[in-house]
């Protein structure tokens, strides 16, 4: 009698059933990913925009009068890319449980992107035009700002992660706190050179 009350209170369920979770990623892997996918048509707005300024407008590109800082934005991409090979020594090194290297790759992240961030708003003070000077000065501020925005965000993220590999946190069998921010700074770099490619070079 015991056992049949036994089996009928296992039985018994409230509520709705438990979430299906895929075992092959991580929720918060995942959650990153969707945010990394609804910030690209975030981007591809603003893309959208400078075809039409300049491909349907025919406008020229910079507008006249204007001159982009080629070589200066070039440098500017070597220093973000950078930054991907450094925060990729960080977590490998996290994985053979090298300590040492995670502090030393994580700082140099941080640095390298502060760095890039510096360098991006000296541009606009010396650039010589505003956003009100012309449709493609808009456009041109819209993109790149809209980024610099999206590497403040990602700075905040990887000054988190440092304090907490100097503190001690993460380790080879748990690193998923830092996987995380990883995969967002990767996303920054590569739409940085999307950007740079698209607005600088063509």
């Amino acid at each position: 009698m015991a056992a049949h009350a036994a089996t009928g209170h296992e039985l018994e369920h409230h509520g709705p059933p438990p979430a299906h979770q895929s075992s092959r990623v991580d929720p918060a892997v995942l959650g990153m990913l969707l945010f990394i996918i609804s910030e690209v048509m975030i981007f591809g707005a603003f893309f959208t925009a400078y075809f039409f300024i300049r491909v349907v407008g025919g406008a020229p590109w910079p507008a006249h009068g204007t001159e982009l800082p080629k070589l200066i934005a070039g440098f500017n991409t070597a220093i973000l890319v950078s930054s991907s090979f450094t925060i990729h020594f960080a977590q490998e090194s996290l994985k053979r449980d090298n300590r040492l290297g995670l502090k030393v790759g994580m700082v140099a992240t941080f640095l390298l992107g502060l760095t890039f961030l510096f360098i991006q708003i000296n541009e606009y003070v010396h650039i010589g035009f505003s956003p009100a000077d012309s449709a493609q000065a808009s456009v041109f501020y819209g993109l790149t700002g809209l980024h610099g925005a999206h590497v403040t965000i990602g700075l905040m993220l990887l000054a988190f992660v440092t304090i907490r590999s100097f503190r001690g946190h993460y380790s080879s069998g748990g690193y998923l706190g830092m996987e995380v921010p990883g995969i967002y700074w990767h996303f920054v770099d590569v739409m940085w050179i999307i950007v740079y490619f698209t607005v600088y070079i063509l």
